[in-house]
This record gives C-alpha cells, sequence and structure tokens, in this order.
C-alpha cells in the first residue's frame, strides 16, 4: 500500500520523474504508470532550512518551496529509491506494508551571522493533483507527531475518498511546531481545519516541526497511512516499524528480498544479449506488480472477510496483457484479486471496470472485468467461486445501471433489440457519456463471448448458446462499401466499421479519426464513437472471431495488406493497449513470421530500459506486460486459452509455476543475438514436432518444453488452417468451448 518516492511539478502521474522539474515532495502511496490526472500523493514532506532560522522565512507553499533534483544522483531500485537536492538535502526511502520510511540528511548550513540553522520538516495537506477538499492536523508539541486526514478526489473517476496519515520523526530534538496557512506559519494553534475557500479556492496548508541539527545531519521520518482512521495509521506504523531509526538498512532488505521473491519465477539464458534487454525484461516484470494494490484489512467501505484489492486502473487497460502475465507468475495473488472483485460486487452491485482510491473509476468500453474472470477460469486459478463470477458477468449482460458511466454496460435495450450499439442511442434506463458507439459494440460482443465460455464450462448450455450468439454482433456494424483516405488520398481499403444510427442508416466517422495522424479522442476530450483509438484500429479488434473478421476484409493476403498498411501509414498507435493484439494479428492469416517482424520493429525501439523508453505511459504495467510477452515469445489472447509462438529474444525462457512448482523452457536453436535469425522454421513440444502457432496455458503449468529452430527466412511453420488460432467462424459453438479447455 505504501509507495514512496520524490513528487516532481511536471510529469507526476507516478510521483516522479527524470524530466528536469523540481521536487515539490517526498510523498507515501502512488498509482504508478496511470494515464490521465496525477493520481495521490497525498500528504507529503519537504525538508528546509529557514533563512536565519525564522519560520515565516521558510517557503510553505507547493511551488514556492520547489528545488531541483541532482538527476545523476537518482537511484531506484525496487524497495528503494534516493536522490540529492541542488540545495544539498538528500533523501532516500523505503517501505512496508502501510508504512513509509524516510532518512533526510540535512548539509550543515548558517545564518548570516554563523549561527547554525535548525532543520525544518514540512507537511502538506495536499496531494499531487491538488484535488483536496477539506483536512484536519493535530501537532503534538512535545513529540512533534504529526497527524491527521484529508478528503480527496479520485484521478479518474467518481465521489471523493478520505485517506488519514501518522507521522513520527527520530534521530533530533524537537524545538518547536505547529501549523501553517498559505506562506505564514506559527506554533499556535496545534491543530487546523481547512476547507476550500471562497470560489473553490485552494488554501494551502499543513504542519511543521522545527529541529536541532544532529551531528550526522539525518533526521528519520516514519510515515503510516491508512484508509480507516488516524489512530489506525499510527498502529500500522509502530507496528511495522516500531524503533524507525534503526530499522532503514533492514526493512530496505526486506522490500529487495520480496521483489527478488516476486521475480524468481522466470529465468534467462541469454547468450550475448545485451544487457539492455535483460534489464528491459525484468523491468518489465516489475512494473506488472505494481497495481491493483492490495488494500486488504484497510476497506472503510463495508466489513468482509474477503480480500480488498484497489488500483484496478483500469481493467480497459489491464485485461489484455498485465492480468494474464500475472496468471502465468502469481495466480494465488490473481486469486484475491478475483475474489476482490466478485465482493466489490456483492456489496456494491456491480464488478468495476476501473477503480482507485476506494472510488469508482469511469468505463471505458465494455464491461471488461468479463474478460478478467474468464480469462483467470480458463487459467486454472483456484479458490474462486465461479457461479458467483458468472452471476456477476451475467448482471454486466442483462442489467443495465442507472449511472453506466461508472459500472457495466449502458444501451443494453438497443443492444438486445438491434444487436448492436447504436450511434446517439436513445436509452432512458442509465445515464453516460452517449459515445463509443462503435468501439463498446465490439467489446460487448467479446464480453459476451467470454459469458458464453464460462456458462458453457459450468454446464449452462442454454445461456452458452444465448451469449455465443450475441458474440456475433460486432457484424452489425461493418460497412462493406465504406473507404479511407488519408489527406484526399484513397488508401484503397474498402470495409471498416461504421456507426449506426436507430433507425439502422448509417452515420459516419472518418476511419482515420482518433489516429496518431488526427486527434486523440477520450472520455472528455474529443468523444467519437471509438475511444482512444481509430475505426482503422478497432477493425483488428474481434479477438474471440479474427477468421471471420479476416473473411470480412477479402481473405488472408488483402488482410495482410490491410495490416501492413496500418502500421506502415502511421495508424497504429503503439502507445494505446487496442493495438497490442493486432501486432500479431497475422497468426489469424496463417503469417505468424510477420507478427515476429513486426514485434521486433516495436521492442526494444519504442519499448526499452531507458528513462525515455516507453511510447506513451506504461497504464498500470500494461505496456511492461507487451515487452515481457513480447520478449517470451509467446504473446496472449485474453480470455481464451490461446498464446500465439513468436521467437523469443533470449536463447531460453524458464517459467515456473508457483502452482505447480513445474518449469516450462521456451528454447531457441539457432539463436542470434544480432536478431538476423528470427523466423520460426519447426518446433517440437517435448520432444514431438508442433506445427501449431499457439498453445494452451498447460504449457506453463504441465512444464512443458517448446523448442524453436530458427532461422533468417520466413518459413512454412504455422502457415496451415490446421495451425491457425481457433476463432468462432471456424468452429461451432461447442467445438469453440472444447478447444479453450
Amino acid at each position: 500500500m505504501a509507495k514512496a518516492v520524490a513528487d516532481v511539478s511536471g510529469q507526476n502521474t507516478g510521483g516522479f520523474s527524470p524530466d528536469g522539474s523540481n521536487i515539490t515532495g517526498f510523498s507515501h502511496m502512488h498509482d504508478s504508470g496511470t494515464g490521465g490526472n496525477p493520481s495521490m500523493g497525498q500528504f507529503p514532506l519537504f525538508p528546509q532550512y529557514c533563512p536565519d532560522d525564522v519560520i515565516d522565512n521558510c517557503q510553505f507553499p507547493k511551488y514556492n518551496r520547489a528545488v531541483n533534483p541532482v538527476l545523476d544522483s537518482v537511484v531506484a531500485k525496487p524497495g528503494y529509491f534516493s536522490l540529492s537536492l541542488e540545495n544539498g538535502m538528500q533523501a532516500e526511502m523505503t517501505v512496508t506494508q502501510h508504512t513509509a520510511l524516510y532518512n533526510f540528511v540535512f548539509p550543515q548550513n548558517a545564518t548570516s551571522n554563523g549561527t547554525a540553522l535548525s532543520p525544518v520538516m514540512l507537511l502538506d495537506l495536499t496531494d499531487i493533483y491538488d484535488t483536496r477538499q477539506n483536512a484536519t492536523i493535530i501537532v503534538d508539541p512535545s513529540t512533534g507527531r504529526i497527524q491527521g486526514n484529508g478528503t480527496f478526489l479520485p484521478s479518474f473517476g467518481s465521489d471523493s475518498y478520505v485517506l488519514h496519515f501518522c507521522a513520527d520523526f527520530a534521530g533530533a530534538q524537537v524545538i518547536d511546531n505547529g501549523v501553517w496557512v498559505n506562506n505564514r506559519a506559527g506554533t499556535e494553534p496545534k491543530q487546523l481545519f481547512v476547507t476550500r475557500g471562497f470560489n473553490n479556492f485552494y488554501l494551502q496548508s499543513g504542519g511543521w516541526v522545527r529541529f536541532q541539527r544532529p551531528s550526522n545531519g539525518t533526521i528519520t521520518a516514519r510515515v503510516g497511512v491508512s484508509w480507516i482512521s488516524a489512530d489506525r495509521a499510527c498502529s500500522n506504523a509502530e507496528n511495522e516499524l516500531p524503533n524507525p531509526l534503526t530499522a532503514f538498512n533492514a526493512t530496505r532488505t526486506r522490500a529487495e528480498n520480496a521483489w527478488r521473491k516476486q521475480l524468481s519465477p522466470i529465468s534467462l539464458q541469454t547468450a550475448g544479449v545485451n544487457q539492455s534487454y535483460v534489464e528491459n525484461f525484468y523491468s518489465a516484470i516489475y512494473r506488472t506488480m505494481i497495481s491493483p494494490q492490495d488494500y486488504t484489512g484497510e476497506n472503510p467501505l463495508w466489513s468482509s472477510s474477503e480480500p480488498y484489492f484497489d488500483s484496478f486502473y483500469c481493467l480497459w487497460d489491464e485485461f489484455r496483457v498485465q492480468l494474464p502475465f500475472l496468471n502465468i507468475v502469481d495466480p494465488s495473488q490473481v486469486s484475491r484479486m478475483i475474489r476482490s472483485l466478485l465482493d466489490t460486487y456483492q456489496h456494491e452491485g456491480w464488478l468495476p471496470d476501473c477503480r482507485m482510491s476506494l472510488c469508482k473509476g469511469w468505463t471505458q468500453g465494455g464491461s471488461n472485468a468479463d474478460v478478467v474472470l474468464v480469462d483467470s477460469y480458463l487459467k486454472n486459478i483456484t479458490g474462486v467461486d465461479w457461479n458467483l463470477a458468472k452471476e456477476a458477468i451475467v448482471n454486466d449482460a442483462e442489467n443495465e445501471p442507472i449511472d453506466w458511466k461508472d459500472e457495466g454496460r449502458g444501451g443494453l435495450q438497443s443492444w438486445k433489440r438491434l444487436n448492436y450499439i447504436p450511434y446517439l442511442d436513445y436509452d432512458y434506463l442509465g445515464f453516460g457519456t452517449n459515445s463509443r458507439s462503435i468501439s463498446r459494440t465490439l467489446e460487448y460482443s467479446y464480453n459476451d463471448f467470454c459469458l458464453s465460455t464460462l456458462a458453457g464450462g459450468l454446464g449452462s448450455a442454454d445461456e452458452h448458446t444465448k451469449y455465443l450468439a450475441r458474440a456475433s454482433n460486432w457484424r452489425n456494424l461493418f460497412k462493406a462499401d465504406q473507404t479511407s483516405s488519408i489527406n484526399g488520398t484513397d488508401t484503397g481499403f474498402v470495409g471498416f466499421f461504421q456507426p449506426k444510427f436507430l433507425n439502422q442508416t448509417w452515420g459516419y466517422q472518418d476511419p482515420i479519426a482518433c489516429s496518431p495522424l488526427t486527434d486523440f479522442c477520450s472520455l472528455t476530450t474529443n468523444p467519437s464513437e471509438t475511444f482512444e483509438s481509430s475505426v482503422w484500429e478497432y477493425q483488428f479488434f474481434v479477438p474471440h472471431d479474427m477468421a471471420g473478421n479476416i473473411q470480412l476484409l477479402g481473405g488472408p493476403d488483402k488482410f495482410i495488406s490491410r495490416l501492413d498498411y496500418y502500421f506502415s501509414s502511421g495508424l497504429a498507435d503503439i502507445s494505446n493497449e487496442p493495438v497490442f493484439l493486432s501486432v500479431y494479428a497475422y497468426h489469424y492469416a496463417g503469417r505468424p513470421a510477420l507478427s515476429t517482424k513486426r514485434a521486433h520493429s516495436y521492442v526494444p525501439a519504442y519499448f526499452n530500459a531507458t528513462t525515455t523508453g516507453l511510447p506513451g505511459n506504461d497504464d498500470s504495467g500494461a505496456a511492461a506486460a507487451f515487452t515481457i510477452f513480447t520478449m517470451m515469445g509467446l504473446f496472449p489472447n485474453a480470455g481464451q486459452n490461446v498464446y500465439l509462438i513468436s521467437a523469443p529474444f533470449f536463447e531460453a525462457v524458464s517459467v515456473t509455476s508457483p502452482a505447480t512448482n513445474r518449469t516450462a523452457t521456451i528454447r531457441s536453436t539457432n539463436f542470434d543475438p544480432t536478431y538476423e535469425n528470427v523466423y520460426i522454421q519447426n518446433a517440437t513440444l517435448n520432444g514431438k514436432p508442433y506445427s501449431k502457432n499457439w498453445i494452451g496455458h498447460e504449457f506453463f503449468t504441465e512444464g512443458m518444453t517448446l523448442e524453436l529452430t530458427l532461422g533468417s527466412n520466413e518459413s512454412t511453420w504455422g502457415t496451415s488452417d490446421a495451425d491457425l488460432p481457433p476463432s468462432l467462424s471456424t468452429s461451432t459453438g461447442s467445438m469453440m468451448y472444447k478447444m479453450m479447455f
């Protein structure tokens, strides 16, 4: 829960960025890798000296006090962060579950007459994005303990939340303390309540403690956090770090060891690969494990014995690759996450599509918790009530919430009657952003396919058949004669998804709109009929029926030609999740080598271990998981028991399943660390010839060995119809179900 880091005034969605902007404080909780507005970063500490040792000479407001970091001093490792400031201050930090531990080093400094300056620790009742609505603070006059709480707004959702804190200091004698408001401070009073002022004016305020400088210049700060109460925050800190002054090194070691254990299921044989590729791979694994966050025992919203996870930020981002990766390397935690989602359904009435800081996040497309649940079901995640899971997904499919911007699906009357989501739908049952009719139709189709899979697995034949039929609704928005032009030049491709009105006549959205060639489209910025991507990009999002989509687009050759154009023309947005599966769509057209070629054009060029090594934000580890699967040589089609086989970036990748303790290995013969030999010539599975260009999750749980012989040219491996991944159009519903298990 505690994630301590420096906060900057620039790119600060996760707190820190090496963008050269100023340090504004050191805060204790963050969401990492998110897009949109900055999240959390509440109650930052800030060390400083007051000129002439006069407390009112200190700089209290956030941007007045900000100081440049020394960028080459930054050390960022799992469980540890440190840096120096240009004013000579140094800070290092580590964490336990609910507590952040800091060492601040104050260099010797003096007034103009030579008197030693006294270190001051400031605590600010704010968050990174300045969303605080009100807050309370109490300063203990003798110990300097500062505790309190604040009410804040979520960064991508509705309502508000309350967070509590408890800060203690050690290593120096307290001189005095008090509170501050705007740029003035006093030793009285010792407590304060602050709210928004006239015209919602943001009143900056907090607490401060002044110390005698210790001989080593180091002041230790311990900050406990809690969603329950300030007293709970204090007890969290006291229980986890009873002796903060001497606990730093041991705490850091425990955090590092915990991370080593998390990274341990995967090992590599690198065979001369550049070390930066190894760093890229393991850094990506680390980033997939930061969210969702485990707040079990800290949920004030309802009483339950079930786990509680937060920072599903958002499932639209996480369902495709990040959570499928955790199904492989941390299935026990995924089980707890699934139970948390179901517990949220039981207490709030709906599966969340997005959730952060105890608040409901905004729904971006479909009800994609459905995909998360079914993907875990197919990957044999245990400890879950799957009948309850089916009940929750049926609720998404059949019942419309009054406020579907936060949960569930909208437009269900039209979905059931017309078999698509209309453009400018007439929906009086519920309310949400009346846009994204194309992308919602595509996602609802896949959500219903996933429901049909789960229903079939649980023996509900009628529900399996019902939702399998709805899974083909995506076809109803395909306009066979729609063309597309770029700058007035016809692309030469015909047939695209288009919006359709209630009366079943066609609307229009330029197929290149919302692509990197035009404008960005989101819920609040330029809302359109596709979400955060173009019609071109969504044309390849039919995960359960890629064969049917290929036929609609004119067959494999024309499909491949369209894919090539999409990637080479600048229409593909590699920074966003809808593009990920399309990189591997060549597999479904019988050309897996072209998927490999395309993947190598993006990794490491756009996904690497440098500080600018992502094409966009990490989206809670989604970009990281894309990197991992690409470098492993297996890419998931989430919601199905399908991994698409490609050439790994290492000579061998071994994964030990925590569920079965068996080790699966992908090994390459003729491996070439210069990546000239990246095309699979033939393959064996457990020593027997294997020609399919995909494999199931049993590869991991049963500890199989997949050996790939590589060469410099495309071969016929994985190209025949019998070798292609399953699609709804090439199998009956029952056969599709059998192939999934």
